[in-house]
């Protein structure tokens, strides 16, 4: 089942490597729904991983997922699998390239890098 989802990425986790080769990677949206905002988490795997590679925490995106069902030992289980994410260039960046910024928020357990200090560009006139 293809749906697509449209919000504001929350968190991305670093990538998940398992002794049998298989990787994946986490993600969390923030989508709006109508009083109360929902988080839902997403999963790139093997090869889709670096779709991810250049987001970041803040960029407004467009997610192509399948919903994934499965049963093990007679409990079911669900997956968001995003195979397609795109930023749609609408992000809330907590940098502004405009005074000097990369306009692209830190990745999770990054640090913002300093905002520049003293330029002489700010006059009001």
């Amino acid at each position: 089942m293809a749906y697509d989802l449209t919000g504001t990425i929350h968190v991305i986790q670093e990538p998940m490597t398992f002794a049998s080769g298989f990787t994946k990677r986490e993600f969390v949206v923030e989508v709006e729904d109508g009083k109360y905002p929902q988080f839902i988490n997403l999963e790139c795997l093997q090869d889709k991983v670096s779709l991810l590679d250049d987001l970041r925490v803040g960029d407004r995106v467009h997610a192509k997922i399948d919903i994934r069902g499965r049963e093990h030992n007679g409990r079911y289980f669900n997956s968001l699998v995003c195979w397609n994410v795109k930023a749609d260039g609408l992000g809330k960046s907590s940098e502004d390239p405009a005074e000097g910024g990369t306009g692209k928020a830190p990745l999770l357990g990054e640090e913002a890098p300093p905002a520049s200090m003293g330029d002489d560009d700010d006059i009001p006139f």
